[in-house]
């Protein structure tokens, strides 16, 4: 009678664990080659992957900075406006 440390479905999901890391190695390996052989391609590939990211950062700063712009002009041209029906009094009139 022989003792086992584990069940069977352990060793079974061992082996799906090894088959999976086994296809990601070759899946690696086969795009590794590619990109060696076609390094032209890959490389107009990152190009226009980078050039598209920094064009939406400049869009999104723009936007940014025009609508912080808005807000300053807002804030600026009516400075008055959080002061309407409002009396600051100075006299001091205290008879205690």
């Amino acid at each position: 009678m022989s003792f086992r440390f584990y069940t069977n479905a352990i060793s079974q999901a061992s082996r799906n664990i090894a088959a999976g890391i086994f296809i990601a190695g070759l899946l690696l390996i086969g795009f590794g080659f590619l990109i060696y052989v076609l390094k032209e391609i890959f490389a107009i590939l990152a190009a226009i992957v980078f050039s598209v990211a920094g064009a939406g950062c400049l869009i999104t700063a723009v936007k940014i900075f025009l609508a912080q712009r808005k807000i300053d002009k807002l804030t600026s041209d009516d400075s008055e406006a959080y002061r309407k029906n409002v009396q600051i009094r100075t006299e001091e009139d205290f008879d205690a």
